[in-house]
């Protein structure tokens, strides 16, 4: 994450553990939507990718939607 703020990312979404890809890929599927089709901020869309992940019985465990984190500019 430092890293990428260093060479100047103003927020970057990153995970505490690693998670299964498939999971991360559905995660980050509803995120951009929410950013991009949506026009939520960041934190929104990322609250909302996480909502949507958990209601799937297939993804319900925290394991897979609860390392997710914003970090820098959260707007």
């Amino acid at each position: 994450t430092r890293a990428f703020q260093l060479a100047g990312a103003r927020r970057v979404v990153s995970s505490l553990w690693k998670i299964d890809d498939r999971a991360t890929a559905e995660l980050m599927k509803h995120f951009y939507a929410g950013m991009f089709q949506h026009k939520l901020p960041p934190d929104a869309a990322l609250h909302e990718a996480q909502l949507r992940v958990r209601s799937q019985a297939r993804w319900a465990h925290p394991f897979y939607w609860a390392g997710f984190v914003l970090e820098g500019d959260w707007r």
